[in-house]
């Protein structure tokens, strides 16, 4: 059975001080929750600051963004070694926001995906379609050459331990999400995809989660859905009660 895994998408939010200030209110809100995977990505600044306050719970740390080299000179880049030495165990890999403001391809992507396999990191890979894509009736021609290039070259080892979030660029920050039943559709489409590259039993252990304009109030409309483990919270994983709302939802 495929567990359920949250994780919170800070953005280019949050201070050092106001980190410290989240995670103490976090953890006394969750505990030691472990009913569902948990996963905190806060901005690079802040990543020793949470994997401080992280040690001896059961959340983990992710990262937005990876370098797909060891080391070199990419200027202003983060490589999966530093993240792996700050105790990282996800990194976000694909977002539409890195397509869109920083014109990262499918190729990039894909690179950074088997990068950090390599470095023993989980990717967290994004996919999704404009609204002037779904218009057209092209959601499962976009996905499919998202899905298909970002895990070109994967073996069935990495692939099935991969999450994935199905992440609409028109629902992203709008407060317009996504309907669940047209959420859990793209989602099963996902896992069609991975089957024909690979096979049914590797598709039915990846994970797949929901993210577009998550909140407290739309949460168990995804989470009920047969195809969606999880979702990638953005502005409600910004305050702790909003987020703990989610998780324990």
């Amino acid at each position: 059975m495929r567990k359920k895994i949250i994780a919170a998408n800070w953005k280019m939010y949050k201070t050092c001080t106001e980190t410290e200030s989240f995670i103490a209110e976090f953890k006394n809100l969750a505990g030691n929750y472990e009913e569902k995977e948990v996963v905190i990505c806060p901005p690079f600044t802040s990543l020793f600051v949470v994997q401080n306050l992280l040690k001896d719970t059961p959340f983990k740390l992710g990262a937005q963004n990876m370098f797909w080299e060891k080391e070199g000179a990419y200027t202003g880049e983060i490589s999966p070694v530093m993240l792996k030495d700050l105790n990282c165990e996800y990194v976000i890999i694909g977002h539409s926001e890195r397509r869109q403001y920083f014109c990262e391809t499918n190729e990039n992507i894909n690179k950074k995906i088997k990068t950090a396999f390599n470095w023993g990191l989980t990717p967290i890979f994004c996919v999704g379609e404009k609204w002037e894509e779904r218009e057209k009736g092209k959601t499962e021609d976009i996905i499919r050459e998202q899905v298909t290039k970002g895990l070109e070259g994967l073996p069935m080892e990495n692939v099935e331990k991969i999450v994935i979030a199905y992440e609409p660029v028109w629902a992203i920050g709008t407060g317009h999400s996504a309907k669940g039943e047209d959420a859990n559709e793209v989602a099963k489409l996902i896992r069609d995809i991975i089957s024909t590259l690979y096979n049914s039993d590797i598709a039915n252990k990846v994970r797949i989660q929901y993210g577009g304009s998550v909140n407290p109030q739309n949460i168990v409309e995804f989470l009920s859905q047969s195809e969606i483990d999880g979702a990638l919270v953005g502005g409600a994983s910004l305050k702790p009660q909003s987020f703990w709302e989610i998780v324990k939802s």
